[in-house]
């Protein structure tokens, strides 16, 4: 097959399937769409196909459903020689050619009639267990680390996470490329006051904020950043508020009543759990005055770039991928030191020269890691998975 050549491939879209998301996409999911939207100018023609919630293939709605769940397809492969394979064809229109290959974007990953390349983010539920949830971990770990093992190639967001990958999932290293996640076209547009600030208005929010966004779980690390928020100076909290932006995950209690007993007490700290809109969230961006991202473990961190891409100048962790992102565009601090996060947040809020050139810095790193990128470089990885 020549370097040019179109290449028919299967995507899955499990992850941005709207029955199975409720229209709320999580990281895996933005990062499956955003391959839908931007795979076919990178040279894929893109057959999106889905693993049917509860196996009723009537309920999916993106693309076109596999012949089996993704539970029946495992079991085949648990119970099937290895030579027995998911056929793709009877999901593909009558008369369609066949797939070239099959892009997992997500731990469903089964045998297939054609090559199969899977993204894998991380192996957060064996290298930290402590982060997942214990329901049938034992379980889904085993049956996650057998799906890493039958990819014929592996995607992974960054080069921290091929040292997990190897030694967690056993995936051989020289299978492994890293693809950087992108950051969508219109982060880079910035809103107008006017609707901006009806956005803010909205949530109650005062412009120049302290920013965090992501789901509320214990590896986010949200804890330490409300009580570095709490350490600083009253006039400084009195001027700016931390706005926390995510729906509580798993282990979220004590942290919801954390930040609830916060507020009871008349702090500044806002919460919000239900911001569904993205023009919303992009809004949110864009009125904040520092993006703090305290997170004790990512494969990539998406919301880093945006942060970026938007204008906002940014304080991250100095542990696993997040350096990686960042390149030197954010001021980095120890994750488990609360005194650390302190001194970042008074950083970006009274060092104008610092804010300046974090802003700088974020808008070129986030122009090297675009989706169209990240689109390009996974064609590229095609093509080189399909001349062996």
């Amino acid at each position: 097959m020549s370097a040019q050549a179109t290449l028919r491939t299967g995507l899955s879209v499990t992850t941005a399937e709207p029955v199975l998301t409720n229209g709320r996409l999580d990281g895996i999911g933005v990062y499956s769409r955003a391959l839908l939207d931007h795979l076919p100018q990178a040279g894929a023609e893109v057959v999106p196909l889905s693993f049917a919630p509860h196996g009723d293939a009537r309920k999916v709605t993106l693309g076109r459903a596999l012949p089996l769940s993704f539970p029946l397809a495992t079991l085949g492969d648990l119970i099937l020689p290895s030579s027995v394979h998911l056929s793709t064809r009877v999901a593909l229109e009558k008369g369609a050619a066949p797939l070239d290959l099959f892009h997992a974007t997500d731990y469903r990953i089964v045998r297939m009639d054609c090559p199969v390349v899977a993204t894998l983010h991380d192996a957060l539920p064996i290298s930290h267990p402590e982060w997942a949830s214990p329901k049938l971990r034992k379980l889904k770990n085993w049956l996650q680390a057998k799906a890493a093992r039958k990819a014929q190639h592996v995607i992974t967001g960054s080069h921290y996470s091929i040292r997990e990958l190897v030694e967690h999932f056993g995936v051989d290293e020289n299978k492994i490329s890293v693809v950087h996640h992108g950051v969508a076209a219109h982060w880079f547009d910035a809103p107008s006051a006017e609707e901006r600030d009806i956005t803010l208005e909205l949530h109650g929010l005062s412009a120049g904020y302290f920013l965090f966004v992501g789901t509320l779980q214990p590896r986010k690390n949200v804890e330490r950043l409300l009580e570095a928020y709490l350490g600083l100076p009253p006039v400084l909290r009195a001027s700016r508020q931390l706005v926390i932006v995510g729906q509580p995950g798993w282990r979220s209690e004590e942290l919801v009543k954390r930040i609830k007993d916060a507020q009871q007490r008349g702090e500044n700290v806002v919460w919000l759990d239900q911001l569904t809109e993205a023009r919303h969230l992009r809004h949110v961006y864009a009125g904040a005055g520092a993006f703090v991202f305290p997170s004790l473990h990512e494969g990539f961190g998406l919301p880093l770039v945006e942060a970026f891409a938007a204008g906002v100048p940014v304080a991250c962790s100095n542990t696993t991928s997040l350096p990686e992102v960042a390149n030197g565009a954010a001021v980095e601090f120890d994750p488990l030191s609360v005194a650390d996060i302190t001194a970042a947040m008074t950083t970006l809020a009274r060092d104008d020269a610092v804010r300046a050139r974090c802003i700088a810095a974020g808008r070129r790193r986030a122009l090297e890691l675009t989706w169209d990128e990240a689109a390009r470089r996974t064609v590229a990885v095609y093509h080189e998975v399909l001349k062996k």
